[in-house]
């Protein structure tokens, strides 16, 4: 039995669990070696009687049809010891020992904020979701979500029209989508960034499911916004989880008489980033954002808005209008805000929310005093 066929043995062992499996692993140095000891020296591994009957098998079916889901294209099963394996992710207190993956797993190591909320948001908030999704998209962050209905599937929307990068943590295998009305969503994102999960192949949507894949969200993120939560949410358990990794929390504050924004009224009394815009999370996660790719999640997701497009010399693909105005407001050297306004014709908002945009494409740059300057310009249309 191969290495991979060994993490999957354990993986599916009933019984073991993530942490039971990783403990098992560190202490005896591998995978292969731990159902070597199952098999002849079972004793101190204090494992239940039906968990050992089930690593002392020669073969599994399960097993077998995991491995043959990942012969597919564009299918990955990435253990944790894997190089690939998300090192966000690796690093939180109880990671999945196993992902299955259907996309692309390097987009798995970008920058991600996640963004969840109700599954029955009102109007406001869903289009809220959509247009925070996609201004952090095109700012080059990946925008991770639950692929639930509701504020999940809002921001997962707002990402691709951005032609930005989105991964979706599922709460199943794999092999099915829940909820069944996103199954064309499910495909756009496996085409423009990942499907995610800890669940093996045929494991269907149980309720149990999903406060565990609220881990995974919070854990592959640098921050979670959360847009309308109830007091008692999936939503707010992910915000609670991103919190103990030391992880931004973010949420969108709403009218005293919407009972979808009490949630994020908790948070934000208990010390969450509150957030009107894209700007507010981008000026938050500020240094975190250090070693995000200039244009890496435009180019991986074949929209070609590097760092230099719509610039004289750089690709083909223009600047947004009002973004090219507030670059042509901008001269070598450093101006304040209210003078960008001023020659831009936008408002101070747009404008505060553009600048911080543009300097993280590595168009404009910061300086003292809530100075900027240009530092390229934009080509002629």
């Amino acid at each position: 039995m191969d290495e991979l066929a060994c993490w999957l043995m354990l993986h599916r062992c009933p019984g073991l669990g993530s942490r039971g499996l990783a403990a098992l692993v560190a202490r005896l140095g591998s995978p292969g070696a731990v159902l070597e000891a199952a098999r002849h020296a079972p004793a101190g591994l204090g494992l239940s009687p039906e968990s050992l009957e089930h690593l002392r098998q020669e073969s599994d079916p399960g097993v077998e049809a995991d491995l043959a889901w990942a012969a597919g294209p564009g299918r990955h099963v990435i253990p944790v010891s894997d190089p690939r394996y998300p090192e966000l992710l690796r690093r939180t207190a109880d990671p999945p020992q196993v992902l299955y993956v259907l996309g692309d797993p390097e987009v798995l190591e970008l920058p991600q904020v996640a963004i969840v909320g109700s599954r029955n948001p009102t109007p406001g908030g869903a289009e809220l979701a959509r247009e925070l999704a996609r201004d952090l998209a095109a700012a080059g962050l990946v925008v991770t979500s639950g692929l639930a209905l509701g504020v999940d599937g809002a921001a997962h929307q707002g990402a691709l029209a951005a032609r930005g990068l989105t991964v979706a943590v599922a709460g199943t295998g794999l092999d099915r989508v829940y909820p069944a009305v996103h199954r064309e969503l499910a495909h756009r994102i496996a085409a423009e960034g990942a499907l995610v999960s800890e669940y093996p192949v045929g494991t269907p949507p149980l309720p149990e499911h999903f406060p565990r894949r609220n881990r995974v969200i919070a854990g592959l993120a640098l921050g979670t916004v959360v847009v309308e939560a109830a007091l008692r949410s999936g939503s707010l358990i992910t915000a609670r989880l991103a919190g103990e990794e030391g992880r931004e929390v973010f949420a969108v504050p709403g009218s005293v008489r919407n009972p979808l924004a009490r949630g994020c009224h908790v948070l934000l009394r208990e010390g969450a980033t509150l957030v009107e815009s894209a700007a507010d999370v981008l000026q938050a996660l500020g240094g975190l954002l250090a070693h995000v790719p200039r244009g890496a999640a435009g180019e991986a997701a074949g929209s070609g808005a590097g760092a230099g497009a719509g610039l004289a010399g750089g690709g083909e693909e223009p600047l947004d209008p009002d973004h090219r105005r507030v670059l042509s407001s901008l001269g070598f050297d450093p101006v304040g805000v209210d003078t960008v306004v001023e020659r831009s014709g936008l408002t101070a908002d747009a404008v505060s929310s553009i600048l911080l945009l543009l300097e993280l494409r590595g168009l404009v740059e910061a300086h003292g005093g809530g100075r900027y300057a240009a530092t390229a310009r934009p080509a002629p249309e």
